[in-house]
């Protein structure tokens, strides 16, 4: 597995599903995630899929075929399926998803969707880690602008 941060953050591995090697790259970029899962060297169908703001107290989200086959219910699933746990943790940041696949079983794709999961690029912050930050926060601007008395 390699996980690199220049140019952009991104993680690369394989797995073997049904005999067939699958390639998978997750990458990371400022306002977007891309991942790549392919077992024949190409980029396939490419699907994009995003959380959608609203009032509802279930999110809702909204994915479309960009290029390729747009009559498979299993890639939109695929989809749908990250984006719902990438939003989880990254609200904001829509989903690009290029699936080359010699077969669109339900078996591999649920593998592959384990395998992003698994190895994802995306974390969430806790509350107790959002409070450390918060404290530190505050530590560095009282030091920042800490002028001390002089007296004589």
């Amino acid at each position: 597995m390699e996980d690199a941060t220049f140019p952009v953050r991104h993680r690369k591995f394989s797995l073997e599903s049904k005999g067939n090697k699958t390639e998978i790259v997750i990458c990371s970029y400022e306002d977007h995630i891309l991942v790549i899962a392919t077992q024949f060297g190409a980029m396939g169908t490419l699907l994009q899929a995003r959380k959608e703001e609203g009032m509802s107290v279930e999110p809702t989200f909204s994915v479309s075929v960009i290029f390729g086959k747009r009559d498979e219910p299993m890639l939109i699933a695929t989809a749908r399926r990250l984006i719902d746990h990438i939003s989880s943790f990254v609200p904001s940041k829509p989903l690009v998803l290029s699936l080359g696949l010699k077969e669109h079983s339900s078996e591999t794709l649920k593998e592959i969707v384990a395998a992003v999961i698994e190895n994802r690029l995306w974390y969430r912050i806790n509350e107790k880690m959002l409070l450390c930050l918060y404290f530190l926060v505050d530590i560095i601007n009282e030091n920042l602008f800490f002028t001390p008395s002089v007296s004589y």
